[in-house]
């Protein structure tokens, strides 16, 4: 039910509305896209945290003659398409079930620094990025996603990571590109953001040993989405996205089923 909702909200920014008496929205046509990885045992996560894992309680034919299917599955909050909340790296902000859904849904900008970060795997979005971003495509909208192309590395832990090892000693060895936070400061101050998204495991650069674009967004209660896929099938503006994460109580962060409507 709030999944259809919140549709419906989006339908009413797009729809055109009947004549007289029929005021009611018709939700846009347009195509689907899914930005979510789905979770397995190859999901990528943090080299210190464990892997999902699934286990299957029950699967067959039951005692009164009916199929029946059931699992359990244990897994860390950030990994996978996930979102970090703001508490993540800021005390006393939101934890998951705390932020709007309203931040969660809206216009998306896609930043493609596909080229920059082909050549530089430590490649950090800077100011720059966004200003020049601007000057082609008018005002970021509330959500802004940033395309590195490592999404079409998943679930290759090395490509995607810098390294497949795991354990504390592995992070050091992390490879993979972020958001500087200079840029971070710049979105804070001057536009009305919502929600971050990128297509690898952390906003802040593999390299990052101090977190710092994580601090500056999540002091203003901004929360990010990691591991994000397919944004290369996004326009550069005008999809509208639905970002939709489990509800845990008092959470940090965790999965996360995200999609994008672009309207025809």
């Amino acid at each position: 039910m709030l999944f259809r909702m919140l549709l419906l909200s989006i339908g009413v920014l797009f729809c055109a509305c009947g004549d007289g008496d029929d005021p009611a929205p018709r939700f846009p046509t347009g195509r689907w896209i899914d930005l979510t990885h789905a979770f397995g045992e190859e999901t990528v996560y943090w080299p210190t945290a464990d892997g999902f894992k699934l286990r299957i309680d029950f699967k067959g034919i039951t005692k009164k003659g009916y199929f029946y299917a059931s699992n359990s599955y244990q897994a860390s909050e950030h990994g996978g398409t996930h979102i970090d909340a703001p508490i993540h790296f800021a005390e006393g902000r939101r934890t998951v079930p705390e932020i709007p859904i309203e931040r969660l849904v809206g216009e998306a900008g896609v930043l493609d620094v596909t080229a920059q970060a082909a050549m530089d795997p430590d490649y950090r979005v800077t100011t720059k990025d966004l200003t020049d971003w601007e000057s082609k495509h008018g005002r970021l909208p509330p959500i802004v996603l940033i395309n590195t192309g490592f999404h079409r590395h998943w679930p290759d832990r090395k490509k995607y990571m810098g390294t497949d090892e795991r354990g504390p000693d592995a992070v050091a060895k992390l490879h993979f590109p972020g958001l500087h936070h200079e840029a971070a400061e710049w979105l804070v101050a001057n536009r009305d953001v919502r929600a971050i998204g990128l297509d690898t495991p952390s906003i802040d650069y593999g390299q990052s040993q101090e977190f710092k674009a994580h601090r500056v967004l999540f002091q203003k209660n901004i929360p990010a989405f990691e591991n994000v896929a397919n944004l290369d099938a996004l326009p550069v503006r005008g999809a509208w996205i639905v970002a939709l994460p489990m509800k845990i109580r008092n959470g940090t962060g965790g999965p996360l089923r995200i999609a994008a409507l672009v309207p025809e």
